[in-house]
């Protein structure tokens, strides 16, 4: 944080101001605001209890009124004017107490403990706030339906998978100990229907099967071989991602018979905190708060939307240590009301000579009411320089000297921004902020985000707004036209969205983007994650991460992850444990080795011997015996084959690890392959493989199945994180070099030639050719929408089936690598003579394969087009998170280029077959750039995973 600071103070509200002020010294109430629609107005020395129901619960917060207490409620329910509150010392914590939260500290990342540097009290505000969602949550939840924690799809089954199912009818094999029988089931049945035909057929082979007389199918469940994902619930078979994963895939469906999970494994610590209902911190209403026809000596708060009179605020003045290094200028403060993107209101100072300290202890008036001031309002101060003395006009409002009144004069020199801060005008509480603030402001970035809509577009959208509310996807648009400083349509918004059926919040901007820890979204999050295990894991891993990389959002990750730890049960703290030590013990490994070999590329025998030193020490010394992988909750790790683990040849130096398949149900004999780095962000590879996979699910709508293959990846920490091994598969320069070296880049039929060689059979040559003409498509596809630059033969990679597919996403959005100022990229996606070469095609010939996977490439990418607002708005929401190619406007606005947005389906049509064509005609200047990459050994960051 800079140290530029800039001082400002706002005024309070006269309404009504003596009469308040005097009532406040005759009581000798403390207060920090007068108007507020949650006012402080009492404070006392020790929390106040309250009995309900024949329970102690502690009002905690001290803050608020008491008119809003929901004691004061329950007790006009029963119509009695006085209750009972007792003062009692508040609990100290147990040592275990203490214990168990420096145990979820470690977890977390994060101590939210410390207040050390937490300017108010909204942390710890928050962590007793989210203690009643999560209670709330945990008393509904399911513990046999936690436990299995069954995942299950609402979509319809995709025609091309319906191909696979033969009249309705599917064939499982059921495990159970060292027996298994096949039974034929409808994918219309569900687990308890597919148990009852399991014990029907094997009635007479119970003693054989190891099946106890005395139980029958109600006592077990059906999990999947070699996975921690069961079956159960009353969804049919073909709900189920694992099924639809198996017929996807052409492979056989295992299932293992045994006993369910033990709930007791998912229990939760009691929390020692004292009872706190969700009515703590909640605002009074206005009929509550009200100033009219109440007997002003009753009053000791007030209601914003009593307050007529316009906002205003005092800027002081700017200390700036080290001043640019520009003579002659001039600066000035501008202040701007925001809600969300919309500016509401816009003021200035005048301008003064720039120096280390500028002074103007000057009134800012605002074009807007203070009972238009929505929750979530924030005031943004810009420090603004120029050459010549900045002329200002104010904007439907006044600007003066805070002593001599005079006006600010009008200007038209260009400007630049230097620093800026915001504070939110309404905190957390609902109070309005006001007294004296110094504020730490920060550089001003060179990129702005998108554009707002225009005045025209959003009067357009007020005028249909109840048609809007018929089509989710129009939400962002429409509150985006909404004039969030006109009291009656932010009423009239929320009337809408409260009788919305259709309300989605995967709309919802990203939680960072929230205006307050405690939000609906954040505890939308929270209410998912404590319902599934899988959707809690994933929450755990994203949120960390971003705990370890987002400095200015630490508190709020941390506060919701907390959240979450202390309602997931035992189970899930366990295994998060596991994973923290694993991941916190191979990035001491990889940082060890990094020394022993800084700055080479090549690996010596030697540098691979001490790495096997290494970990056969650590597993020796306490290392997990097994783990969930962090990629994929489904599969657990268990101990290192250490003569299998390698250091890979790249100057971040990741380890190439194979770990034994912990679960013994488990039918495959292959290992469990990870890739893990210390070095690089992950996650914008983890944003593009999560595109891929919404591509892919737009594909199945229009029954396309274009085998993308987005593998695991997954950022556990500050640039550290790990990547799935895909198994049988290799690169493209792997296959061109192992025949004839570097000139193998021009030889076309020599990846044609090597997936024969792989094929046991014609028809299994066939099968791959068709595959991969289906992956190819699909990622000339993704890759030319996404703007995937840097592509090369060391980073595009192909299976032994046939399955095509890309990784390392570094160059995105259309920021492509240049060379003295030239672009690298000289085509639009990857179309190669040796790709054509396995379709059948060479130069300008054609062919039924070629054919094919033109068509495929058309009906994907105008599937694509018609859901371009969706891929939009995924992008803008993932602005401002510290991804270097995805910052501005001109990032996003590439999407909308690559899908020809505004042009007809028959153009979109021709400017895609038009780029496959250009592909083909350069696709001998790819091949050079191949041949250069071969010839230097150019990693490029880049690492070859071939198993």
């Amino acid at each position: 944080m800079d140290r530029q600071q800039i001082q400002v103070s706002d005024e309070e509200c006269e309404v009504p101001r003596e009469e308040i002020r005097r009532r406040r010294r005759k009581k000798a109430i403390t207060s920090s605001s007068s108007i507020s629609m949650d006012q402080i107005t009492v404070e006392l020395s020790c929390p106040r209890l309250r009995g309900k129901k024949g329970t102690i619960c502690e009002i905690y917060d001290k803050h608020q009124v008491f008119q809003t207490l929901d004691c004061i409620r329950y007790w006009r329910a029963l119509k009695k004017e006085v209750g009972r509150i007792q003062l009692v010392p508040r609990p100290q914590p147990t040592d275990e107490s203490l214990q168990y939260q420096r145990y979820l500290n470690h977890l977390i990342g994060y101590d939210v403990t410390d207040v050390s540097n937490v300017h108010d009290d909204e942390l710890e505000f928050t962590r007793r706030k989210l203690l009643t969602s999560r209670r709330v949550e945990l008393s509904d939840r399911d513990p046999k339906l936690y436990s299995m924690d069954p995942w299950v799809t609402h979509k319809q089954l995709p025609e091309h998978l319906l191909t696979k199912v033969n009249n309705g009818y599917i064939l499982v094999v059921i495990h159970v100990s060292t027996s298994s029988q096949t039974i034929k089931v409808s994918i219309d049945d569900t687990p308890s229907q597919v148990l009852t035909s399991f014990f029907a057929k094997t009635q007479n082979k119970r003693v054989l099967l190891g099946i106890p007389d005395n139980m029958c199918e109600s006592d077990f469940v059906l999990r999947v071989c070699g996975r921690e994902e069961y079956l159960y619930g009353e969804k049919p078979l073909q709900d189920f991602n694992w099924i639809r994963q198996c017929l996807k895939g052409g492979e056989e469906i295992h299932l293992v018979l045994e006993t369910p999970p033990d709930p007791e494994l998912d229990l939760v610590q009691k929390e020692d905190w004292a009872q706190v209902d969700d009515c703590t911190g909640v605002t009074g209403t206005h009929e509550q708060l009200t100033i009219t026809e109440k007997d002003h000596e009753r009053v000791f708060t007030i209601s914003m939307w009593d307050c007529n009179r316009k906002f205003r605020m005092k800027v002081l003045g700017i200390d700036i240590p080290t001043l640019p290094k520009v003579p002659d200028f001039t600066v000035f403060v501008e202040a701007s009301i925001f809600h969300g993107q919309q500016l509401l209101a816009q003021e200035r100072t005048t301008s003064k000579t720039f120096n280390e300290e500028v002074l103007w202890n000057c009134w800012l008036e605002f074009n807007i009411k203070i009972k238009d001031l929505p929750k979530g309002t924030r005031l943004n101060l810009q420090v603004i320089c120029g050459k010549q003395p900045q002329m200002s006009s104010s904007r439907g409002g006044s600007c003066y000297e805070a002593t001599s009144g005079t006006c600010c004069p009008e200007g038209k020199t260009k400007n630049r921004v230097l620093y800026y801060v915001n504070l939110l005008l309404i905190d957390h509480r609902s109070l309005l902020r006001q007294g004296e603030f110094i504020l730490h402001m920060w550089k001003m970035p060179e990129k702005n985000p998108l554009h707002p809509l225009s005045p025209e577009d959003k009067e357009l959208l007020w005028h249909f707004r109840h048609e809007c509310m018929r089509h989710p996807r129009a939400y962002p648009k429409l509150l985006g036209s909404v004039r969030w400083g006109k009291q009656e349509d932010v009423l009239s918004t929320h009337r809408l969205l409260e009788r919305s059926s259709a309300w989605d919040t995967s709309g919802l901007d990203a939680v960072k983007f929230e205006p307050y820890h405690d939000s609906a979204l954040v505890r939308f999050l929270l209410k998912r994650a404590l319902r599934s295990k899988r959707i809690g894991h994933f929450l755990f891993w994203f949120l960390r991460s971003e705990i370890a990389q987002s400095m200015h959002y630490q508190q709020r990750y941390a506060v919701l992850l907390e959240a979450y730890l202390r309602g997931c049960g035992e189970d899930m703290l366990q295994d998060f444990r596991k994973q923290v030590e694993m991941t916190e013990a191979l990035q001491k490994v990889t940082r060890e080795v990094k020394t022993m070999s800084a700055d080479k590329c090549d690996i010596t025998a030697q540098v691979v011997f001490q790495l096997r030193q290494k970990l056969e020490t650590l597993q020796l010394s306490g290392l997990p015996e097994s783990f969930r992988v962090p990629y994929d909750p489904g599969l657990r790790a268990g101990a290192l084959l250490i003569e299998q683990c390698k250091v890979m040849a790249s100057k971040k130096k990741p380890l190439w690890l194979q770990f034994k398949r912990a679960d013994p149900t488990t039918l495959s004999k292959d290992p469990i392959g990870i890739i893990f780095k210390d070095g690089d962000d992950l996650r914008q590879d983890m944003l593009i493989l999560q595109i891929l996979l919404i591509m892919e699910s737009i594909w199945e709508t229009e029954s396309l199945d274009l085998c993308l293959l987005p593998y695991g990846c997954i950022s556990t920490g500050n640039r550290i994180g790990m990547i799935e091994i895909v198994k049988d598969a290799t690169t493209i320069a792997n296959i061109q070099q192992s025949v004839v070296g570097s000139t193998g880049a021009f030889k076309d039929e020599i990846l044609n030639q090597w997936l024969r060689d792989k094929c046991v059979s014609e028809d299994k040559f066939q099968q791959a050719v068709e595959r991969f003409l289906y992956s190819c498509g699909g990622y000339c596809v993704a890759t030319y929408v996404l703007g995937i630059g840097d592509r090369h033969n060391d980073n595009i990679m192909i299976t032994e089936s046939g399955n095509l597919f890309h990784i390392d996403f570094g160059h995105i959005l259309g920021n492509y690598k240049s060379f003295m100022g030239i672009s690298k990229e000289w085509v639009p996606f990857v179309l190669t003579p040796d790709f054509l070469f396995v379709m059948g095609t060479s130069g300008k010939k054609s062919s039924p394969h070629f054919q094919k996977f033109q068509d495929v490439c058309v009906k994907a990418y105008l599937a694509l087009r018609h859901h371009t607002n969706l891929l939009i708005i995924l992008f803008s929401m993932m602005l401002m998170t510290g991804m270097p190619q995805l910052t501005s406007k001109e990032d996003i606005e590439y999407i909308r280029e690559a899908l020809t947005v505004g042009r007809s389906e028959d153009e979109a049509q021709r400017h895609l077959l038009d780029q496959i064509e250009i592909c083909r005609e350069k696709g001998w200047m790819v091949q050079i750039n191949w041949f250069v990459h071969l010839v230097l050994g150019i990693k490029q960051g880049v690492e070859k995973r071939s198993t």
